[in-house]
């Protein structure tokens, strides 16, 4: 007869921190959209910033100073991402960025259906924010002493 070891799975939700399995899709998940959002998302609004405005519909003019804001913005959490104690941060203030950018397609752009890819960014991000939510806790004690 074969039973179930309950105190390896009740250790997992008093801690917070999730299995390895999960852990290897999580690591998976922060590495490769830490790359896309340093490579493909901020980067550009860092390097080639007039070009970018200089290419945007017309009922999407942004700021210069707000597009680079947002791509330090980026960067900044695609690098937090990839750092154990910062990853949590890092995935809660993509999502909510991610959020923004939805209802920047969909309200100012007048494009609703470009806000989906944003608003499914948001959802991981905000996963991954759960996953890793010790590592908050963890901070907050390094920070403390």
């Amino acid at each position: 007869m074969t039973t179930a070891n309950p105190t390896a799975e009740f250790s997992n939700d008093v801690t917070g921190r999730p299995s390895k399995v999960r852990n290897r899709v999580l690591w998976t998940l922060q590495i490769l959209l830490g790359l896309f959002f340093i490579i493909a998302s901020g980067g550009p609004k860092l390097v080639i910033p007039n070009t970018l405005t200089e290419n945007a519909p017309e009922n999407l003019t942004i700021p210069l100073a707000l597009l680079i804001f947002i791509g330090v913005a980026e960067v900044a959490g695609g690098i937090g991402l990839m750092v154990p104690r910062l990853s949590a941060l890092a995935a809660a203030g993509l999502s909510v960025l991610t959020v923004l950018a939805a209802g920047t397609q969909a309200f100012i752009a007048d494009k609703p259906l470009m806000g989906i890819f944003p608003l499914v960014l948001a959802a991981i991000f905000a996963w991954i924010a759960y996953e890793r939510r010790a590592t908050i806790t963890d901070l907050r004690n390094s920070l403390s002493r």
